[in-house]
């Protein structure tokens, strides 16, 4: 799955919000220094995130973004969703029953890369603003479900042998 810049740069710029705008509205002149966006860029974004009911904007002296609601009750999925970044692994149409095929039929691994993205979105709405804040996601893989798919076996540790971390022998 690759996630564009669209949704990269609205989520950079959404916690730099976060971590800057407590006090007073941040200005996207400001974001866009910190972060290194282009600022017309960001107008794009911030426009689709205040249609998303994420930003709030101030006008007049001192004027700029606040966000809409507390950073620790906003998803990251919330906000990749809202500039229309759409979270999937599949080349398939979203909620279309046709597969990716000449023949409108699906692939072997379609619903190996559908889960895949399911995953992704279960965890990205699991993570919020504050988390990025407070540098808290490192390693939240592991505990957001810490048991290997369809058992209830725990992971191993990521240095553990074993099929994933296997070296031939020979």
């Amino acid at each position: 799955m690759k996630l564009s810049t669209k949704g990269r740069y609205a989520v950079m710029a959404m916690v730099d919000l976060a971590r800057n705008g407590a006090q007073k509205p941040v200005s996207l002149a400001d974001i866009s220094t910190r972060q290194e966006i282009s600022l017309s860029y960001l107008e794009q974004l911030f426009a689709r995130l205040r249609r998303g009911g994420l930003v709030k904007s101030v006008r007049g002296p001192g004027g700029g973004y606040r966000l809409a609601r507390a950073a620790g009750e906003t998803r990251i999925s919330d906000i990749i969703l809202s500039v229309d970044e759409p979270i999937k692994a599949t080349r398939c149409k979203t909620d279309s029953p046709l597969g990716c095929h000449s023949d409108k039929s699906r692939c072997l691994t379609h619903d190996l890369w559908a889960e895949l993205g399911n995953q992704i979105h279960l965890y990205l709405s699991s993570v919020t603003l504050l988390d990025v804040v407070e540098k808290r996601v490192l390693g939240t893989a592991r505990a957001f479900n810490g048991t290997h798919a369809g058992t209830d076996a725990p992971m191993p540790p990521a240095n553990a042998p074993g099929p994933a971390n296997a070296v031939a022998a020979e």
